[in-house]
């Protein structure tokens, strides 16, 4: 029985009747090796099985056909495509600033929303911004961005080390796990390795919570205060 072109894609596939050479290579349903065919002879072993006769091997000599259900395996390719799309991640990555000489209070703030956003499943980009003479201690900064590290160690690695761009120091954090669920713990610095998965989308969301800077006095006393040393 011919089953036509009926299940033809739209792609550039031949089967049945719309292949072109005098002479495949023949393999069965189930995988058994027919040697070189005729086309009509090719056909009409299909035929008597019920199925179609596909050129997946149009590049050879002669031309490589398998006979099998083109239909059913073009709906389980299309659903295994769909569920590749299903899994594809949609990465967002949000920004959170910081100062050299905020408070304690708005430095916890802060890290509330870090945490958030890591629990949703984004990356966290860190923004150190300096203003003025802060230029001239950038160290400061980065005992911030280290303490934060530090803070989210259980559930986060640091995927880009603490770099000044201009007037900012910036770092990027990804999460390994949500806050409060135990697994090993990976030092700091360590990618991912095995999580990476496609990226379909990538939004870069500025999220910055009003800080309330330290009043006054030394600058190295202010970092202390937030960083810890």
């Amino acid at each position: 029985m011919q089953r036509g072109d009926a299940a033809i894609a739209t792609d550039d596939t031949r089967i049945n009747d719309r292949i072109r050479s005098r002479q495949v290579l023949l393999i069965g349903a189930d995988g058994t090796q027919y040697g070189v065919k005729s086309l009509p002879e090719a056909l009409a072993i299909a035929r008597e099985s019920e199925l179609d006769l596909v050129e997946v091997a149009a590049a050879a000599d002669p031309p490589v056909c398998r006979i099998m259900d083109y239909g059913k395996w073009k709906y389980e390719q299309d659903q295994r495509r769909k569920e590749s799309r299903r899994k594809t991640a949609n990465v967002v990555i949000k920004e959170m600033k910081f100062r050299p000489k905020i408070s304690g209070h708005d430095y916890e703030t802060k890290m509330k929303h870090v945490e958030r956003f890591l629990a949703e499943g984004s990356k966290v980009k860190l923004t150190i911004m300096f203003r003025g003479r802060e230029m001239a201690h950038p160290e400061q900064g980065r005992k911030i961005l280290e303490r934060v590290a530090d803070q989210v160690s259980e559930f986060a690695v640091v995927e880009s080390a603490p770099k000044q761009d201009g007037r900012n120091m910036t770092m990027v954090l990804n999460a390994t796990k949500k806050p409060g669920v135990k697994a090993k713990q990976r030092p700091s610095g360590a990618s991912s390795a095995g999580r990476v998965e496609p990226v379909e989308r990538v939004e870069h969301v500025e999220i910055e919570v009003e800080a309330e800077e330290v009043p006054s006095g030394d600058l190295h006393d202010a970092s202390v205060e937030v960083a810890g040393s």
